[in-house]
């Protein structure tokens, strides 16, 4: 099957690239070329944008005795700055983006609609969601099945460093084994890390796919929204 309408979730780390910090331009750039290729087909394409390469809230709480929602929010911020980086970066390649937030920065962003939200992705635009779910305590996966559901996505795609679900770390463990289909009990019982707990709890209920793929190997994204064996599919 094609899916039409879709969810991306980016982490920040993948933006990263093999940089310590920031924004690697050769990697955004791929990301850009990749989605440009996948709507070519006409897919309805929604982001959910991390910020772990410029600020990580939990981890930072947790070492340095910020206040976990201080940490949280200033997380928050730091997927706005990724978000309008990949809405310049889409525009320079002629792609139509809009960015909406979850916190209130009007002079700078515009507030998350779900009306309006949908209507550009009706008119063709690329939707990207920046500052999570716009409280602290939730990570930006859990805004993705979130903003997932609400934009009534066929299925929620997570791009990541590594081309699907592990038995374990396949940096360390050479013989781990590659997952082609996982039930979401599966993915909570076995402790996969595909996602936290909330977002794979969120998705299991209501019953929306989640695929987990490379963003890093050209044209897996087209493969994945076309439907071939790409990644790792979750399901009911």
């Amino acid at each position: 099957m094609t899916y039409k309408r879709i969810l991306l979730k980016l982490s920040g780390e993948a933006l990263m690239g093999e940089n310590s910090y920031g924004i690697n331009h050769a990697v955004m750039e791929h990301v850009v070329s990749e989605i440009s290729e996948a709507i070519k087909n006409n897919v309805e394409v929604a982001i959910v944008i991390g910020g772990g390469n410029i600020f990580r809230g939990m981890t930072t709480s947790k070492n340095n005795q910020i206040d976990r929602a201080t940490a949280d929010y200033m997380g928050m911020l730091a997927t706005i700055m990724n978000a309008l980086a990949l809405q310049d970066a889409m525009k320079c390649k002629g792609l139509k983006a809009k960015v909406q937030s979850a916190l209130r920065i009007d002079q700078v962003v515009e507030s998350y609609i779900r009306e309006k939200a949908i209507r550009y992705l009706e008119e063709g635009k690329i939707v990207i969601f920046a500052a999570g779910t716009g409280n602290p305590f939730f990570t930006t996966d859990t805004a993705a099945a979130l903003r997932g559901l609400e934009m009534n996505v066929d299925i929620v795609l997570k791009g990541t460093k590594v081309d699907g679900v592990y038995s374990s770390d396949p940096k360390i463990d050479t013989d781990a084994k590659r997952y082609k289909n996982l039930s979401f009990d599966e993915a909570i019982n076995k402790n996969l890390m595909v996602m936290d707990a909330t977002a794979l709890t969120l998705c299991r209920d209501q019953k929306l796919p989640l695929n987990v793929f490379s963003i890093f190997k050209t044209g897996a994204l087209k493969r994945v929204i076309e439907g071939a064996n790409e990644g790792t599919l979750i399901q009911i």
